[in-house]
Order: C-alpha cells, then structure tokens, then sequence
C-alpha cells in the first residue's frame, strides 16, 4: 500500500471572468425619496426579462447638497449617467407611477427591435377628470381618439414611465450648456421652460412656462436631435414618438389616490 498523500484540488477559488458587462439599460428614478407602498409593490413586482443587463440609479438626496434636487437637475444627473457609463438604453420610472406587472417585459421587446427611439407607457393627470397624457401639437389639449391596447404615435409624451435610446441622450449632452449641481458638473439635457415673450410694437407681452417633459420632446424635433442620433427617418415624422396603450401606468399621490379614479370608458375597446 502506498504511503504517498493524495493531493487534494483545492476548490475554494473565487473565479472573476474577465469578460465585461453590457450596460442595457439604466433604470433611473429621480424621487424626493418618500415613496407610496403601491409604487414598491409595483416596481419591484415586475416580471424580470431574462438574459437582461439593468443598472439602477435613483437619483434624490446627496451628501453634497442640501436639500432634494429640482426635477430637471435629477434628469440630468441621470443623462450624466446614461453617457459615462455609455449605456444602450434609459428607462425612467418616476416615483409617482404605479406601473403594471408586464411594463419591463413590453419595454424590452422594444428595446431589442430597436424600432423606436421613445416609447412611453400611458398614464392620466392627477385630476378629476383625468386627461391623457398624449400631445399631438401644442396649445390644443390632450390627444383623446384611442382605445386602451393601441399604440399610438405623438409628439408630446411624459418622462414618468420612458424609454429613451442611449444616442439621444449622448447628443443631447454633446449639445447642451455645462452647470453645476452641487459639485458635479452636467449639462442641460433636460429643462423646465421659463422664456419671456415680447412684442413691443404690437404691445404684447407673454410667457412659455411648462414642463421638462414637453421641451425635451419640442427639443427633439426642433434641433433635428433625432436625424443626429442616427433616427433620421423619425425626423421626418410629425409625430415621432411612441405611447403603447397597453402600458396602462396608475398616477399615485401621497394620499394614495390612483388616477384616473375613473377608468374612461371612451377609451374601451
């Protein structure tokens, strides 16, 4: 019998590929950071795709500043994320959209066709009654002629439940004014609208005062973002961005309401 001790394979080893990760999409939520017990419940009870990359960014209190961010400043603290982690994808889910079950599923099936450069879910204004959160135009009101299910093309959708291509983001950024939020440095991708408005001559005074949502999407048409970013033929389109219906997002206040309170029966197939 031999007397030599076996040699034994040693088989605590950590073993680190060396293989990089694809940066997909970047899940962001710019948040006060008080969030309703539906939004958790509906966020993170998303069916996960799989084989699915994701990073996520919630972007609200930071050691470096008082007091929570101004929306806009949240948005492009995301945008810096989104261009130097050089990410396909930004998907923005805000605090206040309680989202269906199926939402990342039906975002990844479009972010895998690479058909459309925005795709928005649905969801209403917290009033009663609700509108639509769909432009076609400005100055005319919601766009109201589609039933629950349909995909509809705009020109005006909401940030709160978006995917945006990474392109447009990148040249955005590359075209945008640098600032400072607190000590990091972005740029103005994303803005609330404040312009004064004057025609002396006619004596007339006036102001544009809206939403960030409303001027990234105006920003986009105007500035040909779209035909830069490698989207020329939705350039060419009136109304180039995508709400898919079927995305029904619940808008949650801090009471708890979900509006619409009432589902629009107009809107039943």
């Amino acid at each position: 019998m031999s007397n030599k001790k076996k040699d034994h394979q040693n088989y605590n080893v950590l073993d680190k590929s060396e293989q990089q990760w694809t940066n997909r999409v970047l899940l962001a939520t710019p948040t006060t950071g008080l969030v309703r017990m539906e939004w958790v419940h509906a966020r993170y009870g998303q069916i996960i795709p799989t084989n699915w990359s994701q990073v996520e960014l919630s972007q609200w209190m930071g050691s470096y500043v008082p007091l929570q961010y101004q929306l806009p400043d949240a948005e492009n603290l995301i945008a810096k994320q989104v261009v130097d982690g050089d990410f396909e994808w930004l998907l923005s889910l805000e605090q206040d959209n309680v989202i269906p079950p199926h939402t990342f599923r039906t975002f990844n099936d479009y972010m895998i066709s690479e058909e459309y450069p925005v795709v928005s879910g649905l969801y209403f204004t917290k009033s009663y009654p609700a509108e639509p959160l769909i432009y076609r135009g400005r100055g005319n009101g919601s766009y109201r002629n589609f039933k629950f299910g349909d995909k509809v093309m705009a020109d005006g959708v909401p940030l709160g439940c978006v995917i945006i291509h990474g392109s447009i983001i990148k040249k955005l950024w590359e075209e945008s004014p640098e600032y400072r939020v607190g000590n990091q440095v972005v740029r103005r991708v994303f803005q609330v609208p404040d312009r004064s408005l004057e025609t002396p001559d006619a004596n007339r005074f006036g102001a544009v005062r809206g939403t960030s949502d409303l001027e990234f999407c105006s920003r986009l048409m105007n500035d040909k973002i779209l035909e830069k970013a490698g989207w020329p033929e939705f350039q060419k389109k009136k109304y180039p961005f995508l709400v898919d219906t079927d995305i029904f997002v619940r808008h949650i206040d801090d009471k708890g309401r979900q509006y619409p309170l009432e589902i629009p029966t107009q809107h039943n197939k």
